[in-house]
C-alpha cells in the first residue's frame, strides 16, 4: 500500500492548528493509501522553529547562539537555544492533543548531521564541518540529542511508533567538496563519504536504539549520494525526484533492487484552468522514471509518497492542498502497481 506523509516543513505560526491538520488529514485517507503523520515544523516562527533551530536545539552539552551569520557554537548556552527548545515543548504539547489516542507510525523531520555541521559555526573559526573532531563531536552530541527527542514524543504520543525522516540535503555538496568557507572566498575539504556514512549512521543507530521503527536518510536532490543511505544503516532514502537526472535514477534501481526503500517527494502539482489538477500526471514524476529502469511496477506499493512544498504560495491552505495532492497521486501510484 503506498503511503504519503510531509516533508515537515508546515506554515502558520500555531502549532496546534499545524497539528490538528496534519494528523487529521493523515489520518482520514483513503483505504488504499497509508497516511503517515508527521511532526511539523512551523518555520514562519524563524530559525528557532526551523528544521536546523530545531536539531540545534537538540545537542546535548553543545550549546549554540544565533548570531549575524546563524547559528554558531558558544560556551554557555543562550536565549535563542531556550527558545528553540521552548518551541520543540510546544510542539510536543500540540501533538499530544491532536493525535491524542492515536496508535501508529509519526513521521519526525529532522536536519542530519553533516548539513547541520556545514550550516553552524565553531564559536572561533570555521564551519563545524570544517573540523573532523568537532564534527565527530556535533554527530555524537545530535545522536544523543534525537534519542532524547524521541523519548519525550512517544510519552506525549503513547501509542506513536517513530520513523525518523532525517533530512540531509547538503550531504551531497559536502562530499563533493563544494560547502563555501565561512569568509565565502573558498570551498571547505570535501568530506569522504565514508566518514559522511559514519557520521550519519550514529545518528540512524542512536534513532533505532530510541525506539525509531524506520529512518530514511533524505538527501533532496542528491541523486549522487543515493549509497550513503544504505552505508549509514537506514531503512530507505528520500530523493526530490522533479527532474532528478537518468544516472540517478540508475542508482535508485540498483539501492531498490538490493533492498533500500524509496520515499519520493513530489513537485507540486500543476493544475490548468480547463482540467485541474491531474493526479496521474502528478504522479508521472515517480511512475516514467520508475518504469524506464526497470524497476517493477508492483513494487511502486512500497514507495511513500512526500508532499512537495507549495512554490507559489506559502499558507496552511496550500499546505493542506499539497498533502491532498500527495494522497490523489498515491491513488494513481497504486493503480500502476496494482495494473
Amino acid at each position: 500500500m503506498t503511503a504519503v506523509t510531509g516533508a515537515g516543513p508546515w506554515p502558520g505560526t500555531d502549532p496546534l492548528s499545524a497539528a490538528v491538520t496534519v494528523v487529521g488529514d493523515l489520518t482520514d485517507t483513503p483505504s488504499d493509501v497509508e497516511g503517515l503523520p508527521f511532526a511539523p515544523l512551523l518555520v514562519d516562527r524563524g530559525p528557532w522553529g526551523e528544521a536546523l533551530g530545531r536539531s540545534v536545539g537538540l545537542l546535548v552539552e553543545l550549546p549554540a547562539e544565533l548570531g549575524t551569520h546563524g547559528w554558531r557554537l558558544t560556551d554557555h548556552a543562550g536565549g535563542d537555544l531556550a527558545r528553540s527548545r521552548s518551541f520543540a515543548r510546544e510542539d510536543l504539547d500540540a501533538l499530544a492533543v491532536a493525535a491524542h489516542g492515536y496508535a501508529g507510525p509519526l513521521v519526525v523531520p529532522l536536519l542530519g548531521p553533516i548539513s547541520l555541521a556545514a550550516r553552524v559555526d565553531l564559536a572561533h573559526g570555521d564551519r563545524v564541518l570544517a573540523d573532523p573532531a568537532a564534527l565527530r563531536d556535533a554527530a555524537d552530541s545530535l545522536a544523543a540529542g534525537v534519542a532524547e527527542h524521541l523519548a519525550a514524543l512517544v510519552r506525549a504520543v503513547p501509542g506513536a511508533v517513530p520513523r525518523v525522516l532525517l533530512h540531509e540535503p547538503l550531504l551531497a555538496q559536502a562530499v563533493a567538496g563544494v560547502i563555501p568557507t565561512f569568509s565565502g572566498r573558498g570551498q571547505l575539504r570535501a568530506l569522504h563519504g565514508p566518514v559522511a556514512a559514519e557520521r550519519v549512521g550514529a545518528v540512524v543507530a542512536a534513532a533505532r536504539s530510541a525506539g525509531a521503527s524506520a529512518v530514511t536518510l533524505h538527501v533532496g536532490a542528491g541523486g549522487g549520494v543515493v549509497g550513503a543511505a544504505k552505508a549509514a544503516g537506514a531503512d530507505a532514502v528520500g530523493l526530490d525526484v522533479g527532474g532528478l537526472p537518468e544516472p540517478a535514477w540508475e542508482r535508485v534501481a540498483t539501492a531498490v533492487e538490493e533492498g533500500l526503500g524509496l520515499w519520493a517527494q513530489l513537485p507540486p502539482a500543476t493544475s490548468s484552468q480547463r482540467e485541474g489538477r491531474d493526479p496521474k500526471a502528478h504522479a508521472e514524476a515517480l511512475v516514467g522514471p520508475w518504469r524506464r529502469v526497470g524497476l517493477p511496477a508492483g513494487a511502486l506499493a512500497d514507495v511513500v509518497l512526500v508532499a512537495g512544498r507549495p512554490e507559489a504560495r506559502w499558507s496552511p491552505d496550500a499546505a493542506r492542498a499539497g498533502l491532498g495532492d500527495a494522497v490523489r497521486a498515491a491513488r494513481a501510484v497504486v493503480d500502476v502497481a496494482l495494473a
